[in-house]
Parts: structure tokens; C-alpha cells; sequence
């Protein structure tokens, strides 16, 4: 959508994201909660019983700062957690254990690519913090709706990271949400799925008219579990505003909810201001003090981001940049890719194009994750060599590609047992000859002018040797066959 006449839109974002730790944020109970029954993944502390204590999950603080590092942000020497006060059933404690005013990571950017122009989103803070319980709205047996409460979440590591409002439209929002989603699968630090609520984006929205100063009121929007139901409930969220301000009326600051079914913003509450949440500093937790070698450490573990990914494959490696993009994607199968690639001698698109459409067909039939992947980049890089090479056509190849797959035999065992491509021309032309004077209405029709002819004669050849002939060879060879028995 674009931007109303005589307005500007001011959206900020707010990203949570459960990092990918083996235990909780304050309690060594175990963060796996997705598959597990309902509270039974508690403990006192995430509970919020009276007189526990938290404890700090470091490798959490670590995934934090290398997110940090890698959105270009300013990691300061000195951190702090401090109490967010606010009552809601999902919060066992009434408060959550949240940063404020010292946040591990300060200022950042991330460079965005939307209506063809580059443009550099500006990050405020990444912060650490507590998930809450989940809450599921259900109807009783009665008739009367009713809450239930999983306290299962309760104390997953929660990093947010929050945008200054530099984004003026949805189609930004969700170019800013894809590429941040990429960045921390490749980091590794979360699975980042929204469908799964491991990746959860607010979004702060405005209008305002042209020439007007911009305030503090803004509309928070929530409850959007994909990247489409993002870009539909800002455009509504705009569209709503601007009435609203066509009309004369004020914009309430509040927080509203997006429903899918109905596709529309519904008030859900009144939007608190900083200062409601009473923040002050976590009695039981000490300050942080995040040392020059910890940073440096983190620092030298990052990975290949997938900017610099994709410029490797489409500058160094001539892969096209449609097809880059959708590798970027999925990290574990562009990894794949890449050990594939370096393995194998022939052109870089021939291996992207054989992983994107055979490889990862065959994962998705089978319901396989690409870290489930059933067959090596050694084996992968052979195959397409016997290709190369002519012992196989792409149907064999992809044949031998599938029973690999399945019978998680080698690729020489495979091959063995099916037999390689014929391309000897003396053998080739012999089986024309034998099909030719099979089908003599075949090669009357061809005389005819019936140039398809070839195409029934070809699928006899490849009928009687099994589908091995070489598929080119023989259709040269029919046709040199075949004017030749019309005297040409």
C-alpha cells in the first residue's frame, strides 16, 4: 500500500525471539517446551514462587551480543536486568525480569531492500529478558468462555530487538522481518519461526499529516503469526488511522490486536507508557560486566552472514540472484549447496538449480529438514559428475537421486544395479535400425512429414534399453537413420 496523500507513516518494530538454549533464562529447567504437555516444564522459579532466586543463563547473554554484533551494535562494557512491573495471568510473577536503561547491546542498523532501493533501518537496543506463561482462550462445557494457562514458556530466554521508527511502509516491515528472520538462522542463536511463536514482531504505527510534528502516540499492534498477516494489519492499521484523522478525531494510544479471520486491528487495551511499568533494577540479580574478551571471543565465531553469502554465490560463483535468495532461506541446505558446489568441477547454477528443485522436493514429499539431509555433498557432487560425464541422463541422474534418498543406498551401489548410460554410437544404431524396421507405419509417417514420428520411434529405443540410451545421441542417430533410408 502506499502512503496516504498528505500523510507519513511512522512504524517502529519490536522483535522477540526465543533463543535456542538448552535451559531457561533464570532456572535449569528445560526450555524444549514446544512438544511437552502442559506445566510440565516448571519448577519454583519459573513458577515465581516466594524466596527463589534467579540465576543468569550465560550462553543466552552470549547469543545476545553476537545477535548484537551482527546488527552492527555497540556492546558496552556495563549491563543490568531490572523488573518490568505489570499484572497479566500469562506474567507468574507480576513483574518480568526485563532490561531497561542498560541493555547488553546499544544502537545498530540493518540495510533493507524494498521498491528497489536500499534503505538502513536503524536498531535502538537489543535487550535480554523472560518469556511469559501462554495463554489459550477457549469455550467451557458451559457454554462461558475460559482461559487456560501453560506455564511451560514461562522463563524461555526472550531477546528483543527494537527499530527506531524508520520504516514507512508494510512492504518495509516485512523486508526488515525477512531479512532479520535470515540473520538469526544463520546465526544460529534461534529457529525463528513465527508459526511457532520463536519469532514474534509488534509493531508501533502513526500517521501523521505532512507538516504536523510528530508526537508519541502511536498504536501498538499484536498477534500477527506470519509475515503476510504483518503486511495486511499495517495497511489496515494506516488505512484506520487515516480515517480516523480525515475525520477530525484524535488517535487514542493503544494496543490492539490483529484478527486474521476477520482482517482488521481490535482494541485490546490501553497502551502503557514506559513509566507504568515501574521499572527499577533486579534485587536478585548482580550488574553485568561484559569484558573486551568476551565480545572479541563472540566475535570470532560468526558465521557467514547471508549478505555476504549472497554475493558470493551470485558475484564469485555467477548464481542467479533469484535463486540466491531462495537458498538464503534455509541455511542448512545453502551450506549443503556450498560443499557441493566446491566439490564438483561443473558450474556453480548447474548445482543450485539440482538442490533447489530435485534435492529439496524430495526433502519436502518426504517431510525432512535439511539438517535431516540423507545424502552426503560427496555423493551429490558424483552424481552430477556421471551426469556431466554423460554416464547419466538428468532422468537417471534424478532416479538415482530418489533411490538414494529412500534406500539410503551408495551412489555406486545404485548405479550398479541400474546401469549406466548408453552413448556408444555403433550399439545405438543398431537398436534405431531394429525399432525402424519394427515400425515401418513410423517411418512412413516420418517420410510423410510427420516430424513426431521421431518422438515414438526415440521412446522404443528408450523402451528397449531400459530408459540407459542417451537421449540426444538417439535422436541424432534416428533421424541420420532415417534419411538415410529415404535416399537423402
Amino acid at each position: 500500500m502506499t502512503t496516504p496523500p498528505g500523510y507519513r507513516v511512522v512504524i517502529g518494530l519490536e522483535t522477540h525471539v526465543q533463543l535456542k538454549t538448552a535451559s531457561k533464562m533464570f532456572c535449569r529447567t528445560s526450555a524444549a517446551y514446544a512438544s511437552a504437555p502442559p506445566n510440565t516444564l516448571v519448577c519454583p522459579v519459573c513458577l515465581g514462587m516466594p524466596g527463589v532466586l534467579p540465576v543468569i543463563n550465560a550462553a543466552a547473554v552470549d547469543l545476545t551480543i553476537l545477535t548484537g554484533l551482527a546488527l552492527h551494535s555497540e556492546i558496552p562494557p556495563h549491563a543490568k536486568f531490572d523488573r518490568k512491573n505489570y499484572a497479566y495471568p500469562d506474567l507468574m510473577k507480576w513483574y518480568q525480569i526485563s532490561q531497561y536503561d542498560l541493555p547488553l547491546c546499544v544502537g545498530g542498523w540493518l540495510e533493507i531492500d524494498a521498491k528497489g532501493e536500499t534503505r538502513r533501518i536503524r536498531i535502538t537496543r537489543v535487550h535480554l529478558e523472560e518469556d511469559t506463561a501462554k495463554l489459550t482462550h477457549v469455550v467451557g462445557d458451559d457454554g462461558q468462555p475460559a482461559s487456560l494457562i501453560d506455564v511451560n514458556r514461562s522463563g524461555v530466554p526472550l531477546m528483543e530487538i527494537v527499530t527506531e521508527p524508520d520504516i514507512t511502509s508494510a512492504e518495509e516491515a516485512m523486508a526488515y522481518g525477512l531479512k532479520l528472520r535470515n540473520i538469526l538462522r544463520w546465526l544460529g542463536v534461534s529457529t525463528a519461526n513465527m508459526q511457532d511463536g520463536a519469532l514474534r514482531i509488534d509493531a508501533n504505527v502513526s500517521v501523521w499529516p505532512i507538516g504536523a510534528e510528530v508526537g508519541d502516540t502511536k498504536v501498538e499492534v499484536k498477534n500477527m503469526n506470519s509475515f503476510r498477516a504483518l503486511g495486511q494489519a499495517l495497511d489496515f492499521e494506516v488505512e484506520r488511522q487515516t480515517a480516523l484523522l480525515e475525520r477530525g478525531e484524535r488517535l487514542e494510544q493503544e494496543t490492539r490486536g490483529w484478527d486474521e479471520r476477520a482482517a482488521r486491528t481490535v482494541s485490546q487495551r490501553t497502551k502503557e507508557y514506559a513509566h507504568d511499568y515501574r521499572y527499577f533494577p533486579e534485587p536478585d540479580l548482580p550488574p553485568l560486566e561484559i569484558t573486551r574478551e568476551r565480545v572479541q571471543r563472540l566475535a570470532e565465531q560468526m558465521p557467514e552472514l547471508p549478505d555476504a553469502f549472497r554475493q558470493r554465490l551470485t558475484g564469485e560463483l555467477g548464481v542467479a540472484s533469484a535463486d540466491a535468495d531462495e537458498l538464503i532461506e534455509d541455511r542448512d541446505l545453502a551450506v549443503y549447496t556450498i560443499d557441493v558446489i566446491e566439490r564438483h568441477a561443473g558450474p556453480a547454477a548447474e548445482v543450485v538449480t539440482w538442490v533447489l528443485q530435485d534435492v529439496r522436493r524430495l526433502l519436502n514429499a518426504r517431510e525432512l529438514e535439511s539438517d535431516d539431509m540423507p545424502i552426503s555433498a560427496a555423493s551429490m557432487a558424483q552424481l552430477l559428475a556421471l551426469r556431466a560425464k554423460g554416464e547419466l541422463s538428468s532422468t537417471m541422474a534424478g532416479t538415482v537421486l530418489e533411490e538414494m534418498f529412500d534406500s539410503g543406498k551408495s551412489l555406486e551401489e545404485v548405479v550398479a544395479a541400474r546401469g549406466r548410460q548408453i552413448s556408444d554410437t555403433d550399439a545405438l544404431a543398431d537398436i534405431a535400425r531394429e525399432v525402424m524396421a519394427a515400425n515401418p507405419q513410423a517411418v512412413a509417417d516420418y517420410h510423410a512429414g510427420k516430424d513426431r514420428a521421431v518422438q515414438f520411434l526415440m521412446g522404443q529405443v528408450m523402451r528397449r534399453t531400459r530408459g540407459q540410451a542417451n537421449p540426444g545421441k538417439v535422436t541424432e542417430l534416428l533421424r541420420v537413420e532415417l534419411d538415410r533410408d529415404r535416399g537423402e
